[in-house]
């Protein structure tokens, strides 16, 4: 059985990338697989559940500049991959691929670029566009998380050299027993408080049909560095007494089972792992149509997809919602369920097997 290693930026943060990471090298653990995962840098314990079977070893302990350490990271990684007989290495994010193409340079070690950024973003960090060239020459595979983006790297990429295969990320939770309500009266966000996650196009969207819905609430529930920016727009438009900022939280299934529906304003996205995990609640969704991964998960019937930066149309589907019937809402809510399962564990684990793994 092969041994597989996840090499991670810090397997210790909160994100949904560490936290996907998790749910599959757990998957592939429990398939029989000796897995491990390597942080670049870990100061901390991983913050999602990581099966006991699984390696966890980290390049530093304590931060570094990875830059002015470049060639010590390198050869730290390769010493590794060499000391631990790794037969697959899946680097998380083709930014690190500028440490594994050199590490492995030699080696006959299958070499995995698993990219979680939407091409077209590359997170203001131009490393990564040359770790992106870097992975489209050297691996043997790049897993992108949608048809879309892999389409994006083809057609960005000239003379691709590896083979890239869409797999999308599975749903971190099972269909849950849970049934949705309009009486609840809230609409749930969630994300990184930033730029590209848009929350500002949500305040400005709800301040168009607050005074409509006395009685709704918003929960925007994460941290980041535009929460105190986010937080005095709410006051500057008047809505600060509907929108609530829950802050970062770990156990999440309460904020899901309180909602009557989700809503996501990003700029730009990978796979949005938060509409799987409202999905899995049986809540509808509206969402803009950002490139890449809502149209794959908000299919007919679930939601609602609204043009990028349409904000008077992102207000009207939410007013919609909230004025839906009882029959048409309940039938968003099952076929959110319906599609939810397009994306179990078991099928999308089954996918890295047959792939790549």
């Amino acid at each position: 059985m092969s041994n597989i290693c996840f090499l991670i930026g810090n397997i210790g943060l909160s994100g949904g990338t560490e936290r996907v990471t998790s749910i599959v090298a757990n998957g592939l653990s429990d398939k029989g697989y000796n897995v491990s995962i390597l942080s670049l840098v870990s100061e901390n314990a991983p913050f999602f559940d990581i099966d006991s079977s699984i390696d966890l070893d980290s390049i530093y302990s304590e931060r570094v500049s990875l830059s002015l350490n470049f060639f010590k990271t390198v050869s730290k990684l390769r010493k590794f991959i060499i000391r631990k007989n790794i037969n697959t290495l899946i680097v998380v994010d083709s930014i690190s691929c500028v440490f594994s193409v050199p590490a492995l340079f030699g080696l006959k070690i299958k070499h995995i670029c698993w990219e979680h950024f939407n091409f077209n973003n590359n997170n203001g960090v131009k490393f990564r566009d040359y770790g992106r060239k870097l992975a489209a020459k050297y691996c043997d595979y790049v897993v992108t998380l949608t048809k879309r983006d892999k389409e994006l790297w083809e057609q960005g990429i000239k003379n691709i050299k590896t083979k890239i295969i869409p797999i999308a990320n599975p749903s971190p939770f099972k269909v849950q027993e849970n049934i949705p309500s309009l009486d609840y009266k809230t609409i749930l966000c969630v994300g990184r408080l930033t730029h590209v996650k848009g929350f500002d196009l949500l305040i400005t969207a709800w301040t168009k049909i607050a005074q409509q819905l006395p009685e709704w609430k918003i929960v925007i529930v994460g941290s980041g560095e535009d929460e105190m920016l986010l937080k005095q727009m709410t006051k500057d438009l008047g809505v600060d007494d509907s929108i609530i900022f829950a802050g970062q939280q770990k156990n999440m299934d309460r904020f899901y089972r309180e909602a009557s529906f989700f809503c996501m304003t990003s700029r730009f996205e990978g796979l949005p792992m938060v509409l799987l995990e409202a999905q899995s609640y049986g809540l509808p969704i509206v969402a803009f149509d950002c490139d890449t991964g809502p149209a794959e998960i908000v299919v007919e019937g679930t939601g609602f997809l609204v043009k990028p930066n349409e904000i008077t149309d992102f207000s009207n589907r939410m007013l919609q919602l909230t004025c839906m019937s009882v029959e048409d809402y309940n039938n968003l809510c099952l076929n959110a369920k319906i599609n939810n399962q397009h994306y179990s564990l078991k099928n999308i684990i089954n996918k890295w097997v047959v792939g790549v793994a």
